[in-house]
């Protein structure tokens, strides 16, 4: 079997590493207590692979934190190894759209694709969502790297995202969506090692 021709990177409509861009905000320790709505500890695997799966195509990243200046947490370290290249902008406003310098940053990126992680799902990613979607932009959460405070409350902000016309993945969807062939050899051993290897066939 042969592959089709690589699709134009940058009109293409699925994500690739040339036409999206990462948002990741407020994975915190006292986010990461309050979230009520999957398991903490699986949560946090899924984050760790999403960051890692997004490093390895060099998906540009918009990372934040919020009110770290007035006392709170600073980003998890197991995330904030992996970041460590991308600065976190620590912001007030619950709504990171609100943010000059966050949303300057996005807008730096040139990119209309945004694949975001934030808690909690109803409060930082849903207000982020829906304000990048008014302003034209397509959003994808990660389902299944976010969370909310009950289960409820994830279901709705998911809801009221995909109603604004946003698009959820899961983080295994996401890593295969932008590896999309395997014989892109440049990537395949790294994806392989994140949702095979390190994940989907580990024993628990």
């Amino acid at each position: 079997m042969t592959s089709a021709p690589i699709r134009d990177p940058l009109a293409d409509h699925f994500l690739t590493p040339q036409n999206s861009a990462f948002l990741f905000i407020d994975y915190q320790p006292s986010q990461l207590a309050t979230i009520r709505s999957m398991d903490p500890a699986l949560l946090l695997d899924n984050a760790v692979s999403t960051v890692k799966t997004i490093k390895t195509f060099g998906v540009p990243v918009v990372h934040s934190t919020v009110n770290v200046a007035a006392g709170q947490g600073p980003t998890l370290p197991e995330l904030a190894s992996l970041l460590a290249d991308d600065k976190p902008l620590d912001r007030t406003t619950v709504n990171s759209w609100e943010d000059i310098e966050f949303l300057q940053a996005v807008r730096a990126t040139g990119r209309r694709k945004l694949i975001i992680c934030a808690l909690w799902t109803e409060v930082c990613m849903a207000f982020t969502a829906l304000d990048a979607l008014r302003d034209g932009y397509e959003v994808y959460p990660v389902v299944d790297a976010i969370a909310g405070t009950s289960p409820e409350a994830h279901r709705a902000g998911l809801d009221r995202v995909i109603q604004g016309g946003g698009q959820p993945i899961s983080w295994v969807s996401l890593a295969c969506e932008l590896q999309r062939d395997w014989a892109r050899q440049e990537t395949v051993a790294a994806i392989y090692e994140i949702v095979l290897t390190d994940r989907l066939l580990k024993e628990h």
